[in-house]
């Protein structure tokens, strides 16, 4: 067995924290991406309607 190399370890654990939160600030993006969409839609729908004759 290969003893286990602490700089390596912590050098692995960075990067994964780095493309966690890489990650997490991408689904806030889509998250907010997302809501506004809906609320266009929903804007265009009303409209849609107060105005249908």
């Amino acid at each position: 067995m290969i003893p286990d190399d602490p700089a390596r370890d912590r050098e692995q654990e960075q990067r994964r924290l780095a493309q966690e939160t890489k990650d997490e600030r991408y689904v806030w993006w889509y998250l907010a991406y997302f809501l506004f969409g809906i609320h266009i839609v929903a804007f265009v729908m009303i409209y849609a309607v107060m105005h249908a004759k």
